[in-house]
């Protein structure tokens, strides 16, 4: 799969950095929805574009561990770890804002040209903040210059903060930007510490109430879901309301089950940009009227008929309409149905 930046180029994905191109300006963090604040850690790092040209890499994270090409060029380069530290000491999977796919597509779309997934394991685990800046910044990347978070701990217990990866890395020469938290209001934390820092955790919990309006302000973009379009059960088509069944990644987090009000696009593996097809209303859950059991995600694109099965959709949410709820019938799913593509129209139709 080839993921093309802004410049023509595409993004260079591995998980060692025996395999990573250096040397690497580096932004370092878990990265893990890639909001305002994640975009204000990475964007010293792209000043680096002005030093040289960059080679066209291609990027293929169904197999990380292809040979990259040579380059003298410095990368931008977004260090991250896999899989995310929380679930390496919870034990449980963890549900990402943006699963590998989609934070690649993200990545590529602000302009990076690589990013290097750090295996969180015990060894990593049990490096010491010198140890880290040693062995991974400066003799495995050769990093000219870190960005982190205000908030950034790193090394063994976290007992490493970005003040320290100032101080450790100076010995080598190595500049470390510290970025203070962006916060909701848009002011620097540090400047209004009352104010509330935008976080993935926060995000998580907007999310989980279906403010999708809300988590669109601390993303910078609308929340979405990246999938295929699969058969189901096309139960929608029987009540006049056909949907596309979509297939998501199993990592992706899941906001309140209910219907949204949508914007579906087309996902191309050739191009930066998402193709619009059309507006819709979006059902996330367990579909309790028809005995359901497993969440599905089921969108009904207005005006559209055209088959989609195997496609690769973005569906972005907009508005919350409701929750998920069980009726009586059929007829008095249809009619709900009905009622939901008004308050989406009426919805899209103030936003113009």
């Amino acid at each position: 799969m080839l993921n093309l930046s802004p410049n023509g180029c595409s993004v260079w994905v591995t998980n060692s950095t025996e395999l990573a191109l250096f040397p690497a300006a580096v932004a370092l963090g878990k990265f893990d929805g890639l909001h305002r604040g994640h975009q204000r850690v990475i964007q010293p790092i792209l000043k680096v574009r002005e030093t040289g040209e960059a080679k066209d890499l291609l990027i293929s994270p169904d197999s990380l561990d292809s040979t990259p090409p040579e380059g003298k060029h410095v990368y931008s380069t977004v260090v991250t770890f896999n899989p995310h530290p929380q679930e390496f000491f919870s034990g449980k999977p963890r549900a990402l804002l943006t699963p590998l796919d989609e934070k690649v597509q993200q990545l590529r779309s602000l302009g990076v040209e690589q990013l290097v997934l750090l295996p969180f394991d015990r060894e990593l685990c049990s490096l010491t903040p010198e140890e880290f800046v040693e062995k991974i910044l400066v003799e495995q990347l050769q990093a000219t210059q870190v960005s982190v978070g205000h908030d950034f701990h790193f090394g063994s217990k976290r007992s490493g903060t970005a003040q320290d990866l100032q101080i450790i890395a100076a010995r080598y020469n190595i500049p470390v930007a510290i970025v203070p938290l962006e916060t909701e209001d848009g002011d620097s934390f540090s400047l209004s510490p009352e104010a509330t820092p935008i976080s993935t955790s926060f995000i998580r919990e907007v999310l989980e109430t279906g403010d999708v309006e809300r988590a669109k302000q601390l993303l910078g973009r609308a929340y979405s879901l990246i999938g295929t379009v699969t058969k189901g059960q096309q139960l929608g088509r029987t009540i006049g309301f056909p949907t596309a069944n979509l297939e998501l990644p199993k990592d992706k987090f899941l906001p309140r089950l209910g219907v949204y009000a949508v914007r579906i696009c087309r996902v191309s593996d050739t191009s930066t940009q998402l193709e619009p097809l059309a507006l819709g209303v979006m059902n996330i859950g367990n579909r309790p009227t028809v005995s359901g059991i497993n969440i599905t995600v089921e969108v009904h694109l207005f005006d559209w008929s055209d088959d989609l099965y195997g496609q690769k959709l973005a569906v972005q949410l907009e508005k919350f309409i409701r929750p998920e709820t069980k009726f009586s019938s059929l007829e008095a799913l249809k009619s709900q149905i009905q009622q939901d593509c008004i308050a989406a129209k009426v919805f899209f139709d103030t936003e113009r």
